[in-house]
Formats: structure tokens, sequence, C-alpha cells
């Protein structure tokens, strides 16, 4: 699931957004389907998202500002949704890891989305969507017969909004708190990978088998946890 290769590749400016609606149970999020004929990540399940381009940046090039116009753009372009400013949230701040083939470094935004506007995917690079529950998807993931994938942002993402009862009771949670930053330093394991972050005893030396408080994710046969202690 995760290309590696022996070089430190730099780091690509990224915008994802969290959609999220109210739905009988408590919040739904979107996600959508990256289509399986495309090389990067393709047959996975993703939020909205890519690449800040050029013409995301304004005349003082800043990146945060120009982060919110990719996260806008991508909105419109891979679900066919209208957001605006107003409704991005910072959530998290995620960087791929070193020795992957591929890096991005990706502010995550929240938005609510309450209008009742339809999903419309392109039929190309996304193929497919589908809102769900945090939980719902959380138990598909854990079915090793199921076909439903995420990678650590996504699954991380879901594991801390499926507490909530609302939107608007996730929304005031994480507009009050500083947004995560995940910088993860990967481990090979037994049957897998172990991707450390910042507050795991671990960290440092870049050692799954460190005694101390855990931060981490495991990705082993296709099956993630994350643990946080």
């Amino acid at each position: 699931m995760l290309e590696t290769c022996d070089e430190v590749v730099p780091a690509l400016p990224s915008a994802t957004v969290v959609l999220v609606r109210d739905g009988v149970a408590g919040p739904e999020v979107l996600l959508v389907q990256r289509s399986r004929a495309v090389r990067h990540m393709g047959g996975m399940w993703v939020f909205p998202g890519g690449k800040v381009d050029e013409t995301d940046h304004g005349p003082d090039r800043d990146p945060f500002e120009a982060a919110v116009s990719a996260a806008i753009r991508e909105t419109r372009e891979e679900a066919g949704l209208e957001i605006n400013p107003g409704q991005l949230v910072h959530l998290s701040h995620w960087t791929t890891p070193e020795g992957a083939r591929k890096r991005f470094a990706t502010w995550f935004f929240l938005a609510i989305l309450e209008d009742g506007q339809e999903v419309r995917v392109d039929g190309g690079e996304i193929a497919e969507h589908r809102w769900v529950s945090p939980g719902v998807a959380l138990r598909e993931l854990a079915d090793r017969d199921h076909p439903f994938r995420l990678m650590p942002p996504t699954f991380v993402s879901l594991v801390e909004i499926e507490p909530f009862a609302s939107c608007a009771e996730l929304r005031r949670d994480i507009s009050r708190r500083p947004p995560a930053v995940f910088e993860p330093r990967i481990v090979l394991v037994e049957g897998g990978l172990c991707f450390l972050y910042a507050e795991d005893a671990g960290y440092a030396l870049g050692e799954a088998e460190v005694d101390g408080p855990r931060h981490r994710v495991y990705m082993i046969d296709d099956q993630l946890e994350y643990i946080r202690e």
C-alpha cells in the first residue's frame, strides 16, 4: 500500500477536506474512492484533496492561504461541492514519511456541509463516493473479508471523529485545540509497518520496542491499529 524508495523526495504542499454532515446516528463523513487506474493509491478511499497548485497562491505567497484555496478547489473538482474559507477549520497537518516514493505535506481541514448539496464525482480520477459514519467505516476496515481500505491519515482522522454526537460538537472541539501535527517515522515490524508519531517513546530513536508512551499506527496485513497512550 505504501510505495517506497531509497531516496528522500521532497514533500509537496497539499490540502484535504474532511467533509461532515449530521446523520441519523451522528456525524457522517464523505469518502471518495480513487480510480483503480490511478497509479498513486489507486482504489483507496480518501477525503477529497490534492496538491497545492501555482494558481492557489496569492500575491503574498502565504502557504496556509494557498492550502485553503487548494482545499476549496479540490473539493469542487473531486466532489462537485462548493465550500468557502469560513467553513474550514484546521484539523491537522500530515507529512508523508521519508522513504515513500511520493511525499506530501498536507493540511487537513474540517468542513460541515449543511446546505444539501449533492456530491458529483468526475468518474475519472475519482470513481465513487459514500457518506458513512466513522464507526461503520472503522468496523468495515476491521473486517478482513471487506474490500474497504484506508491509509493512516484517513484512518486516524476517522478515529478522532467517531466519539462526537453531532457536527456542531465536533466543530467546537476542533476549534478549541491546536491542529495536530503528524510527521511519522516508519519502522519495519513483523508482518508490516509501524508509523511512529512525535509523542511516542520510540520516535527519536526510530525504534518500536522502546518502553514509554505510545503514539503510533500499526499497518499489518492491510489492517490498521491506532494506539495513543
